[in-house]
């Protein structure tokens, strides 16, 4: 269960919120730019979590020190940070990862990212998705739209999935995983989680999925973004996702233009 059971506050500022997480988001570039030009000094974390690279944990320490300097009454979850069960009690928490994308990150991919949201009450009422070397900056606030280096952006219309320009894994398209069959989805990959939910958002792809449990950090901040682009954004069991959960996971992640979504977990039984 998501830990916030405080009533949701819909007078809540949550542009100061987006401010705020847009400041962050740029200084996490600059020091994120600064590692990836000079070298990337990375090494694998323990029990098989992936890889970590100094950048990350900087990063994560400026972010840290700010934000919650900014917010001292909120709560704290980050992929980077050793995870504190006082979020459980907070009433608004900052949910983010330092660089999602690592990985993209150390084989000097352009495509990595860090997503920074603020949840309330199991739903993320702000968040931002910031890529430096692509010059991209997402941004949302609940029931205030999307946009794009600070443009509108808007969600496809697509219905029929096959066809449908989707971003997911090879894995993915096991027969197996689709009761309903297989569709003919046109397969593209992006490493970073959140920046494949903000590509559906501006509608340059039609849908996004992965099956696999997902860490809250890597989605938070996109699944607002595609959301209030007009995508449809649920598990892979067609619920509601719900955050700061004492266990950070979500049961994978099916986001896309409404019809499309609609058919997709058709297929998916």
């Amino acid at each position: 269960m998501p830990a916030a059971e405080a009533p949701f506050d819909p007078a809540f500022d949550r542009a100061s919120d987006l401010a705020l997480l847009g400041k962050a988001a740029r200084i996490a570039g600059e020091i994120g730019l600064r590692h990836f030009r000079r070298g990337v000094v990375a090494w694998d974390k323990p029990d098989g979590h992936g890889p970590v690279t100094e950048a990350d944990l900087e990063i994560d320490r400026a972010l840290r020190a700010g934000l919650m300097a900014a917010r001292p009454d909120y709560g704290w979850l980050s992929e980077e940070s050793t995870d504190d069960p006082a979020r459980l009690a907070a009433r608004r928490v900052f949910i983010l990862d330092p660089i999602d994308g690592t990985r993209a990150f150390i084989a000097r991919d352009r495509a990595w990212a860090h997503s920074l949201a603020v949840v309330e009450g199991g739903r993320v009422i702000a968040g931002v998705v910031h890529l430096p070397m692509l010059e991209r900056t997402y941004a949302a606030t609940l029931g205030g739209g999307a946009t794009m280096n600070g443009l509108p952006i808007a969600a496809s219309d697509r219905a029929d999935p096959d066809g449908a320009k989707v971003l997911a894994t090879a894995a993915m398209m096991e027969a197996a995983l689709w009761p309903g069959g297989v569709p003919r989805l046109d397969r593209h990959f992006r490493a970073s989680l959140a920046y494949r939910l903000c590509l559906v958002a501006e509608g340059r792809f039609d849908g996004m999925l992965t099956f696999r449990d997902t860490w809250e950090w890597d989605v938070a901040a996109g699944d607002l973004i595609a959301r209030e682009a007009g995508a449809r954004v649920t598990t892979r069991t067609g619920a509601d996702p719900a955050y700061n959960a004492a266990r950070p996971f979500l049961p994978g992640l099916v986001a896309g233009a409404p019809a499309l979504h609609a058919g997709l977990l058709t297929r998916l039984g």
